[in-house]
């Protein structure tokens, strides 16, 4: 037998990455793509495969798969390729759907198809268990060492001037391992987030509980998979909402969202509470007719919160155990992707020490809190706004009051606006929804009083940048492996990132302001740059909805001048990104 100090041994890495979950491989495969010396571990309590929530995407993830050489992999695998969501929430029980591009502009559909065109615009719908194991795998082959069925049981540190610092990790194999960082993408477990005894912030009163389990069929999905795309059904109860996630021909992820406390007070088991609330929902009980569950319930909680520290000295938080919020938007895989490729980025410019390590950082820092806080406010008005609920109804009231919203539309749009949310650089978009999406959502919410959902900009013949008072400062922007210094103009808590369709506008309105003058400049900008007349109308369409957002912050000031021609611009109800189900898109570009 051999003895304890022979069983434990120590052992040097560069990186010590805890779950080999998403975020633990986006980490580990971008650090070694760009830095293959490196020596990296990823260390996974269970053996892939095994099942998981979360399989909805957003279409930032594809770019990520894309940065990370694996999109063809997990293409080749045949998940459905995800459009959008169709929701029953707000005013009707009428489904209504979004998408993430018209649907005329859906190019061929042959499957595998590769990453470019209207695929780069859209998103997967995976069965995790299948996804995570190509995700860990492909970082193995790529060179980090993957040890699966293995458990941190200890996380030692010192306390240092600068913070806790890391000094190893405890398997329970017995060995001690030693690295120059260690990041934490244990998810929820947050094995090294809880050791150091970082607390979290829970700014919301979104406590909620969810319960979920598959179900299989042949031919399950057959009529949701008749046309190339297919959405996230989301449909509303009376105490909570479903989802219905198509995950293949024959397999779908379904769950319950529902209040904690409405869950505590039922005094029903998982299994009950999950069966009887997919018999209050028509569709998704006749869709999942003569199937067969997997047979067990899972349940968790399901609490939006932010860590309060995110990185000390050594080590760092990343996806799940940096942050949660409200699945209702399908952005945890969103959040978890882009984070990692961020700390990546970020690890990859310290190893190389040409830029500042505090400020390096402290951006990871606030950039990723804040999308974190961003989504679960957002996800605090969508709660806020649906008139379907009634067993929570007090719950949403107070949801919107403690936002301060008062189920205003007008009001909840000022904090969209001034709140800056950019979940994607340069853009204005959150949830798979840019600016125009967002108000023709609101025009489909209940609000507790009225509130017409306008365009600041519509009506407009001259649109003049206003920086007085502003300070020039900087962001981080991680890109290929690196970190770029986005140059940023901010006053007050409005700020203006001088990237994507951001610059183009500000840049544009430094030379034109009359509208007829600033829009043709525009597209010729536009036009430099576009790989395409598809793209060119996308990128179009972006800066139209910076302009506004530039608008609601101060940024830009509006006049309307007689006999000059003017922006015209309407939030619609129906139209091409949001309309009814039964009714089908309406184009409004006449």
């Amino acid at each position: 037998m051999a003895s304890a100090a022979e069983s434990t041994r120590s052992e040097a890495f560069d990186v010590i990455i805890v779950g080999g979950g998403p975020g633990g491989s986006t980490l580990g495969t971008l650090l070694k793509k760009y830095n293959p010396a490196l020596k990296v571990l990823i260390l996974e309590r269970e053996v892939f495969p095994r099942d998981h929530i979360g399989e909805s995407q957003l279409p930032p993830v594809s770019r990520v798969l894309h940065e990370m050489d694996v999109w063809d992999k997990v293409e080749q695998a045949g998940f459905p390729i995800k459009l959008g969501a169709t929701y029953t929430w707000g005013k009707t029980q009428d489904p209504w759907a979004f998408a993430f591009l018209p649907l005329d502009q859906i190019g061929d559909p042959t499957r595998p198809g590769k990453y470019e065109g209207w695929r780069t615009r859209v998103a997967f719908q995976v069965d995790r268990a299948i996804y995570d194991d190509i995700l860990l795998k492909h970082a193995q082959q790529l060179g980090c060492e993957v040890r699966q069925g293995v458990r941190v049981t200890d996380v030692p540190f010192e306390v240092t001037r600068a913070g806790k610092r890391v000094t190893s990790v405890t398997l329970d194999t017995g060995e001690v391992l030693a690295a120059k960082y260690y990041v934490d993408c244990s998810g929820n477990a947050a094995v090294i987030r809880r050791r150091l005894d970082i607390d979290i912030e829970a700014p919301t009163l979104l406590r909620n509980i969810a319960h979920w389990d598959y179900f299989s069929r042949a031919g399950l999905n057959a009529s949701l998979l008749e046309g190339a795309v297919i959405r996230i059904l989301i449909r509303s109860i009376e105490y909570g909402w479903l989802w219905y996630i198509v995950l293949s021909d024959d397999r779908s992820s379904v769950g319950l969202v529902c209040n904690a406390e409405y869950y505590k007070n039922s005094g029903k088991r998982p299994e009950e509470i999950f069966k009887e609330s997919i018999a209050r929902q028509p569709q998704i009980a006749e869709l999942l007719k003569g199937s067969t569950p997997r047979g067990k319930v899972e349940s968790t909680t399901d609490w939006s919160y932010v860590s309060k520290q995110v990185q000390g000295p050594n080590w760092f938080l990343c996806g799940e155990s940096l942050g949660f919020a409200d699945p209702i938007l399908s952005a945890g895989l969103t959040l978890t992707h882009t984070c990692a490729e961020h700390l990546a980025c970020t690890i990859l410019e310290l190893e190389r020490g040409q830029m500042e390590a505090t400020w390096l950082r402290a951006q990871y820092e606030s950039i990723q809190k804040r999308r974190v806080l961003q989504h679960i406010k957002f996800a605090e008005y969508w709660y806020s706004s649906n008139g379907l609920f009634t067993s929570i109804v007090d719950n949403c009231v107070e949801i919107a009051k403690q936002s301060g919203f008062n189920l205003n539309p007008a009001d909840a749009f000022r904090w969209l606006s001034n709140g800056g949310v950019d979940d994607v650089l340069g853009q204005f978009a959150i949830g798979g929804l840019g600016l125009s999406g967002i108000k023709s959502v609101q025009k489909r919410f209940q609000h507790e009083r009225g509130g017409e959902v306008t365009f600041l900009i519509d009506g407009a013949t001259h649109l003049t940048i206003n920086l007085r008072g502003a300070t020039q400062t900087s962001m981080a922007q991680p890109m290929h492996g690196k970190i770029i210094k986005v140059p940023v103009y901010e006053r007050g808590t409005a700020r203006i990132p001088m990237f994507g369709p951001y610059a183009i506008v500000v840049d544009t309105l430094k030379s034109a302001s009359r509208v007829e003058d600033l829009l043709i400049a525009l597209r010729s900008k536009i036009a430099a740059i576009a790989r395409g007349q598809s793209e060119a109308t996308a990128i179009f369409n972006q800066c139209i909805q910076c302009m506004e957002a530039l608008t609601a912050q101060g940024w830009i000031l509006c006049e309307k001048k007689p006999g000059d021609k003017a922006i015209r611009l309407e939030a619609v109800e129906e139209g091409e990104i949001v309309f009814t189900e039964r009714l089908g898109p309406k184009s409004t570009r006449a």
